[in-house]
């Protein structure tokens, strides 16, 4: 079991077995962790207006579609700014016992959203807020999906 960085590719491929808890993938979410798994980075867009969320069943700026007909899921920058963040020191599950201290960003896309994750590849001592991000997928082959991660541009 290893550890295969391909940091050229803003790829992580981790074979060791997943021991944290499992992300929450429901049917409504799928398509964003089906981006993942192919290396792009997929948020809602509006077809009216062009508007990004993540996620969302319709634009607040035009009336709902209970179809969500006018929205549909499009590949995007996958980078973004520090928003806010915290710094971990206490691993709260014995999964992230090797990771700590990690820190936890909340990243403001450059198309718009805020999406969250941690930061992988660079020094959490240097976070700051507005720092420049961008996307690092790290798979997880044996399990079939891979995580959302940031690495810093600076």
């Amino acid at each position: 079991m290893s550890i295969d960085l391909q940091s050229d590719k803003n790829v992580i491929v981790d074979t060791r077995p997943w021991t944290k808890p499992w992300p929450n993938i429901d049917f409504d979410i799928q398509p964003f962790w089906d981006g993942l798994k192919e290396h792009k980075f997929l948020l809602w867009r509006c077809n009216q207006c062009g508007e990004h969320y993540w996620p969302k069943a319709f634009c607040i700026k035009h009336d709902p579609d209970p179809t969500m007909k006018s929205m549909q899921w499009v590949e995007t920058s996958g980078r973004g700014k520090v928003f806010s963040y915290n710094i971990i020191y206490y691993a709260f599950h014995p999964g992230y016992a090797e990771d700590v201290p990690y820190a936890h960003l909340v990243v403001e896309m450059d198309e718009g959203p805020i999406v969250s994750s941690t930061l992988v590849w660079g020094d959490v001592e240097k976070v700051h807020v507005g720092m420049p991000v961008e996307v690092v997928y790290e798979d997880h082959p044996n399990e079939g999906f891979t995580m959302l991660r940031w690495r810093p541009l600076e």
